[in-house]
């Protein structure tokens, strides 16, 4: 059973297919022991061939006490491994070789052994009361009124103050920035109550709908901050198993309102942000916050069996004027409010927008000038605007600060750093933009690192993590991205964190000078001298009936176009060695199919370039370019030129 590439925490909608599809125990278990292998060696190692390894391998890990993982190493990388006994334990020997090798002649506060052996303890679980995540802690008591607790997520689940109060921390602050804005009472709305959900895009544009309906004299209700019963509330609207977090708390927060009384909810569909990155090729949102409203209006039935009023136009935040243009018809046709007073709630909401966004950079810029002036360091912990919501983020910033280290995030650092293009990626999303502008500016930044945050499910970051990666470890920097769900278990997130201030620290004592380059991608364009040259170029087979037709057209004009026959399960196989793990099964089968026929050794690939069409659009169809720039990279082949069609 082929249960993909992916972690296996993240498997359960895979699981759950096959089981309906009456896969047995047996073959799911086995399936996951492959792709917990096929998951190291090609989406964290990111090696495109495994039997480059070697034939003798030595291998670590408690997994490998798993007859079954080890089994599929050996398969998968056609070696013969050795697995010592001690497989298990072998992290604690490299523990201790680090404390040897920092040991600087202090004192010892260890045990003596004959005490290990005679120490007793007791085990406690309670729940920490500080805050709304309510953490699950384990209290370990040792006697003398010795005791070790683990499970919090900050100090105060130690019982001691926070340290956040000393640290910067944007998250906290933008927080209360975009949603502490004064509305109307009841008594004085004249027009009524409009109830707005907490969700996705809202993260992003609240602070221009709360003026605008403000100062049409609407009462403002805005959902809750999000908790685990938010989304519990809505949890049977939900389509698909597949969707991001953020997208499935949608469903709650919508119920929550209509529970609460609400009958018009306000939730419009945005499929492009504000123009705000020069050189980026677009402004669109991603496809599940661009018309998540619609996905709301289709699944929660109590929106018609409680008679709700639920307005989701589809407008664009490009600018003032087109958005105000749009508001003043929608606002006409829904509550035949005038032209001019619609313009002028449309400005002032405008205004108050950009306010708040000044005011996050100014934020920023501070935080940094606090990382600089204390000598600390910061962590610009990135994602989209809605990764502040502290059920989405399950408390990562709060455990950060908690570390010592400031917060940021990448809207408050984003105006400082200018992207060096062009990039491998189509940048076309506004919320990436900002992400890449952030990255470039923490890799001319010493007292500043980054860790993305990536939305289990969103397809879109395998676009922008590789990219980001890019920019950061180009110029010697250290990436980190944390994959994030519903599941609010932060162990491993504390241990990658950890490991990072422990790298840093490493990197601080042997005063490691990192050389920062250009993270620009130089691209080889197809030329008219390789078309005389009679360059063949390869299309991959990606709609058989277009492409049928597609390929002849193009070679009518003199070019000597190859239509690859080979979109089969080699295609599929090879797609996962070179494609980014959160890709698309299309863009598997479409790369894989260019990167199958480049490795056949039937071209001369001196004399060889790649044809490929680019949709038009917010969906990530648009970068499969990108992934083949990327794909060639790896295997040794960037002289190949690109050559790019669009399609709308």
């Amino acid at each position: 059973m082929d249960l993909g590439t992916r972690c296996t925490v993240f498997m359960n909608s895979n699981v759950k297919q096959a089981q309906k599809e009456g896969a047995t125990v047996a073959d799911i278990s086995a399936g996951l022991a492959y792709s917990v292998i096929k998951n190291a060696l090609f989406k964290v190692i990111k090696i495109a061939d495994a039997s480059s390894l070697g034939k003798h391998i030595v291998v670590q890990g408690g997994t490998f006490y798993n007859d079954a993982v080890l089994r599929a190493f050996e398969r998968t990388a056609e070696c013969q491994c050795v697995r010592p006994d001690i497989a298990g334990i072998m992290g604690a020997f490299g523990a201790a070789l680090i404390a040897r090798e920092r040991w600087e002649k202090q004192t010892t506060t260890m045990l003596p052994l004959d005490k290990i052996i005679a120490l007793q303890y007791k085990t406690a679980m309670t729940r920490c009361q500080g805050c709304n995540n309510k953490c699950v802690l384990t209290v370990n008591q040792f006697g003398g009124g010795r005791r070790f607790i683990s499970g919090n997520r900050c100090e105060r689940g130690l019982g001691l103050d926070r340290k956040k109060k000393e640290v910067p921390n944007l998250f906290d602050y933008k927080m209360h920035r975009l949603f502490d804005i004064e509305t109307l009472s009841e008594d004085e709305a004249p027009r009524g109550t409009i109830g707005i959900p907490r969700v996705l895009n809202l993260y992003e544009n609240y602070p221009f709908w709360a003026v605008f309906f403000r100062e049409l004299g609407f009462r403002v209700v805005l959902s809750p901050v999000s908790t685990r019963k938010i989304y519990e509330l809505g949890i049977e609207s939900i389509p698909s198993e597949s969707e991001c977090y953020p997208a499935k708390i949608t469903h709650g927060h919508v119920s929550w309102l209509i529970k609460n009384g609400v009958k018009t909810i306000f939730y419009p569909c945005i499929p492009y942000e504000r123009d705000e990155e020069n050189g980026a090729g677009n402004h669109y949102n991603c496809p599940i916050v661009t018309s998540y409203a619609e996905n709301i209006k289709n699944n929660v039935e109590e929106i018609e069996t409680e008679h709700i009023r639920f307005l989701s136009p589809f407008m664009a935040f490009t600018n003032e004027k087109i958005l105000s243009t749009q508001l003043e018809k929608i606002m006409q046709q829904e509550f035949d409010i005038p032209a001019s007073e619609t313009r002028a709630a449309a400005h002032a909401g405008w205004k108050e927008l950009l306010q708040v966004k000044a005011d996050v950079e100014a934020e920023g810029e501070r935080a940094v000038q606090w990382c600089k002036e204390n000598k600390k360091h910061g962590i610009v912990l990135a994602g989209r605007p809605y990764h502040i919501d502290p059920e989405i983020h399950h408390g990562i910033p709060d455990m950060i600060a908690g570390f010592g280290l400031a917060v940021l995030t990448e809207d408050s650092i984003s105006h400082l750093g200018k992207v060096e293009r062009p990039v491998v990626v189509s940048d076309q999303w506004m919320y990436h933009s900002r992400l890449y502008a952030a990255a470039s500016y923490v890799k001319n930044t010493d007292e500043l690192d980054l860790v993305q945050l990536n939305s289990f499910g969103c397809g879109l970051d395998a676009v922008t993590t590789d990219q980001v990666s890019d920019i950061l470890t180009g110029s010697d920097k250290i990436y980190t991205v944390l994959k994030i769900d519903e599941v609010n278990n932060l162990g491993a997130a504390r241990i990658r964190i950890r490991s990072l201030i422990a790298a840093l620290r490493v990197r601080d004592r042997k005063h490691y000078q990192r050389t920062v380059k250009s993270a620009a991608y130089d691209r080889v364009l197809f030329t008219k001298q390789m078309k005389k040259d009679n360059y063949t170029i390869l299309c991959p087979q990606m709609s058989p009936i277009h492409f049928d037709l597609l390929a002849p057209a193009i070679s009518a004009f003199g070019y000597n176009v190859v239509l690859l026959d080979n979109d089969d399960r080699r295609a599929v196989d090879m797609g996962l060695k070179y494609v980014n793990n959160d890709a698309c099964f299309p863009s598997l089968c479409t790369i894989g199919q260019v990167m199958d026929a480049l490795l056949s050794g039937e071209y001369d690939l001196n004399h060889t370039a790649i044809f490929m069409s680019q949709t038009g659009g917010g969906c990530r169809a648009s970068n499969y370019i990108g992934f083949i720039r990327r794909a060639l990279e790896k295997a040794g082949m960037g002289h190949i030129p690109g050559h790019l069609g669009q399609c709308g």
